[in-house]
């Protein structure tokens, strides 16, 4: 058993916002401040951390900016003590995107997926038109942009996962209003020689949340699981931190993609029976593993943004411990076994 590394959420943190010498070396040359959009989601209040540390660390005086809705002053007030400056503004205001301060380096982690059946109109203005909204805010300024491996389309099991070398085939409005997201930072790349780097992940995970914790919390309370969507990739998320500012030197005009995933291909069935092998539980399944699944062969990546450290084995044992501690964990499943792109 890999033991847990952090006892409480501000360890946990600590952890996720840990920036390695690649981090810093990628944000050694830049000129200018740092802002990151939407930093009010999953990920955004570790990267911001972890930019911040990483600054300090090359002795930059930097600011770094986080923009939101914040309509919780908790995380403003997180952020705040973290030297992250919090700005609380509406994206899809465009007067509210102009009043944004200059930037030599934009992160945005901006998307709309949950409640896309209900408020498509949101989602498209979410996913495609905010986009528009900061390349001509900052037509200079290198941007690293979040994406999603949903937009490959299921692929068979067997075929090891997308490339970025293949085609989109989205299927459903979250999945084709990201790849909507990511032409507009095409178009503007283009039209406006902006460097981008857009990044396909498939799928973060940490303690209080993803595809592992829904699995675990299924097995916990004794749920049949549906294993229907029988594999998938994930990644510890302080990894996908890391991997995105590493893209930072190579983004480049047109946007080049990168797919950010773990290195496995994971069973759905397996993980559940090493949850409950761990706690001494039965499982009960139902459905049979479908031949496709939404996966997201990241191997091409590795290369230039690093292979993460820690296996999918590990995040199950620290999230089993984590589990049996009862510390904090978040209401937010991730509908991973969603096959028809309706979130």
């Amino acid at each position: 058993m890999s033991p847990l590394p952090f006892a409480s959420v501000d360890e946990l943190e600590a952890h996720l916002s840990e920036p390695d010498d690649a981090v810093v070396s990628a944000l050694r040359d830049l000129q200018g401040d740092v802002v990151i959009a939407g930093v009010g989601g999953k990920m955004g209040p570790s990267l911001a951390r972890m930019v911040r540390r990483a600054l300090d660390l090359t002795g930059k005086n930097s600011r770094v900016y986080g923009v939101s809705r914040f309509r919780q002053s908790q995380l403003r007030d997180e952020l705040q003590a973290a030297g992250v400056i919090p700005i609380a503004a509406d994206l899809l205001d465009p007067e509210a995107v102009r009043r944004l301060p200059d930037a030599g380096l934009v992160v945005s982690m901006v998307g709309f997926k949950f409640g896309t059946s209900t408020a498509a109109a949101q989602t498209w203005a979410t996913n495609v038109l905010l986009p528009a909204y900061l390349c001509t805010r900052y037509p200079c300024s290198p941007m690293i942009a979040f994406s999603s491996g949903n937009i490959y389309g299921m692929v068979p099991v067997d075929c090891g996962g997308s490339t970025v070398e293949d085609a989109v085939r989205p299927v459903g409005e979250y999945a084709t209003t990201v790849l909507g997201r990511e032409r507009i930072y095409e178009f503007f790349g283009h039209r406006q020689q902006t460097r981008s780097a857009l990044l396909r992940l498939n799928y973060a995970v940490e303690m209080r949340y993803g595809v592992l914790v829904d699995i675990a919390r299924q097995v916990r309370c004794g749920e049949p699981l549906d294993v229907t969507m029988g594999y998938v990739n994930v990644i510890w998320q302080g990894d996908a931190n890391r991997m995105a500012l590493r893209a930072i030197p190579y983004a480049e005009t047109g946007a080049r993609k990168f797919n950010i995933a773990g290195a496995e291909i994971l069973s759905v069935r397996e993980v559940a029976a090493r949850f409950a092998e761990i706690w001494g539980m039965d499982v009960r399944f139902q459905g049979t593993e479908a031949p496709d699944a939404f996966l997201n062969d990241a191997s091409g990546s590795y290369s230039l943004l690093g292979r993460p450290s820690v296996s999918a084995d590990t995040m199950i044992e620290w999230i089993a411990e984590w589990i049996d501690r009862g510390l904090p964990q978040w209401d937010l499943p991730t509908h991973f076994e969603n096959r028809g792109g309706v979130f």
